[in-house]
């Protein structure tokens, strides 16, 4: 895994933060100074933020579990799709459906009828419709594509949110803290950082610190789920082996059995042996002349 360096911080404008009057208290562990009216962050402590999330996100990856990507906002759609994408995470950048995370039922019956949709539109059925019925399915197969197409893969709760802007994502937040989802987020100085499992205090407003930040995390995503694939092939390497071994141990009982069955029928055989010569030894006793002893007067 690639670290992030304070240089990429800086070049990215990851320490401006925004005016002093929509500052949120909460952030002034992580306030370096205050300039022309304007808050930066200490780009130092943001470091270390952005190393513990790289590091509990490449374990949640390695788990086999999904991270959901959520940014609503022009500057991060692009860059969330794009990063998501290349890690197979599932994403949010346009509105977030109420209910995603907290009635989760509902949102696969409608990822369900986009996949009937799909069955329909391939059948003979839908040539034999109207045109005005045609364009209408058509039109809800792309709506839902639009809103819902991104996380179709999920098939449940996902194990982690990652959010830029937790102030325009609130509804995203109180959703997974309400199911005790962990949560990421990039978070600015008008943000509350107590709401955030693993807030990365940054800018959350220019697209390339939301870039640089979000780079990091997929990166650590991706090499979460090498290590996954790396163990899953050494545990069937193992496991051939004592395939191996237990054949080798059949053939060597194979081997063994022959001698151990000839011992057996030996014995058995000096037994037999004994057993008729006792039988033969009680007939003769049977056979032999009894006598009779004369009765006293």
């Amino acid at each position: 895994m690639s670290k992030v360096t304070f240089e990429e911080l800086l070049d990215a404008g990851c320490h401006f933060g925004h005016l002093r009057r929509k500052w949120n208290p909460a952030m002034a562990q992580y306030i370096f100074m205050e300039k022309n009216g304007i808050h930066i962050l200490d780009l130092n402590k943001s470091l270390v933020k952005l190393e513990e999330a790289c590091a509990a996100a490449k374990q949640i990856s390695k788990s086999g579990r999904k991270i959901l990507f959520v940014a609503t906002k022009k500057q991060a759609k692009e860059t969330i799709a794009e990063f998501a994408k290349s890690v197979n995470m599932p994403y949010v950048t346009e509105r977030w459906p109420g209910g995603m995370l907290t009635n989760f039922f509902t949102i696969r019956k409608a990822v369900k009828k986009m996949s009937d949709i799909d069955k329909l539109m391939g059948g003979v059925q839908f040539e034999n419709l109207a045109k005005r019925e045609k364009l209408q399915i058509q039109r809800e197969r792309a709506k839902l594509e639009k809103n819902l197409g991104s996380i179709s893969d999920l098939s449940r709760l996902p194990a982690a949110v990652f959010i830029v802007d937790i102030l325009k994502e609130h509804i995203a937040v109180a959703e997974a803290r309400r199911l005790n989802i962990t949560t990421f987020a990039i978070v600015d100085t008008n943000s509350n950082p107590n709401l955030i499992d693993f807030p990365v205090p940054a800018n959350d407003d220019a697209s390339k610190s939301i870039a640089v930040i979000v780079k990091a995390i997929c990166e650590a995503i991706a090499e979460g789920a090498e290590e996954r694939k790396l163990d899953k092939e050494a545990a069937l390497d193992e496991e051939g082996g004592e395939d191996m071994m237990d054949s080798d141990m059949i053939l060597e009982e194979e081997e063994q059995a022959p001698t151990e069955v000839v011992a057996e029928v030996k014995g058995v055989k000096k037994i037999k042996d004994v057993a008729s010569e006792n039988d033969k030894n009680a007939a003769k006793r049977k056979r032999l002349p009894v006598k009779k002893t004369p009765a006293k007067k």
